[in-house]
């Protein structure tokens, strides 16, 4: 027998796999945090990837807007500003002529409590402080964009803006291909008509986790940057830990793309061969705190599971399911076309999670191993349960076979296995 442990809530749980069974774990290259994220982020900024430095760009009288992450991500927004209002001070620039925008795209107003949090209250009290409101009627249009004719409209302080910064973090996206760049003006700051208009196209094929090339949403968001004349961008790419291992700063493509590299380094695996069983944890809490947050990793697992066969998703849920629209969607539609045809009239967000979780329902079985009840799980989600993930592991040999093949993903929310194309 094997033994593999998984992150489980804030505790672990172990899978025991017979040894003639067990493929191997899949799991992210650990990298270490810089040694002082603060001097990092600096180093960033003082060396640009294929743009000026932002003293270079910025003069005395301009207005500047800094567009950071809500709460909904993880980029640590209380270590990015500071070093950006450092190098505006140095060249005159009035506090009271930088505004910080929270990107909200279609979440919530950010609280005063929160935004507190994710600052720091030196900045906090500082500079300007907004939060985009993707509904409010004083947008700005700066027209279509060529390729896929979405309407560009988007925040006016930052469109207003004389100089427009945006930072966050990069990392592995569902349909966008990757986190971080452009992202920060599409959804961040843009109009819900513009997010709409651009996350319909997750239903094409090219819309995918770790895609770039081709990719309609992806090239839609540069193309709204583009419009928007986005100056400068600082990105991080961060370890399992949360630590800053390395900044980008930059032109709004070329800093991406040296991001994109890192995190394809240390987060984008390659294995031989695809398994009949795959045991996925999220990573532990708050990957697993709920179902909406816990489904990337099957999400990821698909990509080494055979068609036919089952993924064991070890998620603890103490949220339950986590998103409303994405339960309502579930219990309203039982056809996947018709979730189709709702994303292409009326994309909500949480909905496309009903969309992955149902399409993926159709290539396997999902057992799932949490705190959530079966009523929900069962009813709602058409999920399997097993109160524990051995108890799951008997349920998916019984399933499958007892000779199947198991791949473990003990971080599987941030881990993008590839089988080697001479095997797929």
């Amino acid at each position: 027998m094997v033994d593999v442990w998984l992150p489980y809530g804030k505790a672990e749980v172990c899978v025991r796999i017979p040894t003639r069974n067990f493929l191997g774990v899949i799991k992210p290259v650990d990298k270490l945090g810089a040694p002082n994220s603060g001097a990092e982020i600096e180093r960033a900024l003082k060396e640009p990837v294929g743009t000026e430095t932002l003293s270079d760009i910025v003069k005395p009288e301009h207005k500047v807007a800094i567009v950071v992450d809500d709460a909904t991500r993880s980029a640590p927004s209380n270590l990015m500003v500071p070093p950006i209002l450092d190098e505006l001070a140095k060249k005159y620039v009035k506090d009271e002529n930088i505004t910080v925008i929270f990107g909200c795209g279609t979440h919530k107003k950010v609280p005063r409590e929160e935004a507190v949090r994710l600052l720091g209250e030196d900045v906090f009290n500082r500079v300007g402080v907004v939060s985009h409101d993707c509904e409010s009627q004083d947008l700005v249009y700066l027209g279509k964009t060529r390729k896929h004719g979405t309407k560009v409209y988007l925040n006016r302080v930052f469109a207003e803006a004389d100089v427009k910064i945006l930072t966050g973090d990069i990392g592995f996206h569902y349909y966008a291909g990757y986190g971080g760049g452009r992202k920060s003006v599409l959804p961040a700051v843009s109009g819900e008509e513009t997010i709409r208009h651009n996350h319909a196209m997750l239903l094409q094929s090219k819309a995918k986790t770790g895609i770039l090339e081709e990719n309609p949403v992806h090239e839609d968001m540069v193309e709204a940057a583009r419009l928007a004349k986005v100056d400068l961008i600082l990105n991080v790419v961060m370890n399992r830990e949360g630590e800053i291992v390395k900044a980008f700063a930059g032109d709004l493509e070329e800093a991406f793309c040296e991001g994109v590299k890192l995190v394809d380094e240390m987060y984008r695996v390659k294995v031989y061969r695809k398994a009949e069983i795959v045991v996925v944890s999220p990573g532990g809490n708050p990957a697993d705190v709920n179902l909406y947050q816990a489904y990337k990793g099957v999400d990821n697992a698909l990509e080494v599971v055979k068609r036919g066969g089952v993924i064991i998703l070890v998620a603890e849920c103490t949220e339950g399911h986590g998103n409303q629209v994405f339960y309502d969607w579930m219990v309203k539609f039982k056809d996947l076309k018709a979730v189709e045809r709702m994303i292409k009239r009326n994309f909500v967000l949480g909905g496309h999670k009903a969309y992955y979780l149902m399409k993926a329902l159709r290539k396997v079985q999902i057992i799932l191993v949490s705190l959530m009840p079966d009523y929900y799980a069962s009813n709602v989600f058409r999920l399997k349960t097993a109160r524990a993930v051995n108890d799951a592991l008997n349920e998916a040999f019984s399933i499958t076979g007892r000779k199947a093949k198991v791949w473990v993903m003990p971080y599987g929310n941030s881990t993008l296995p590839e089988v080697k194309a001479s095997e797929e």
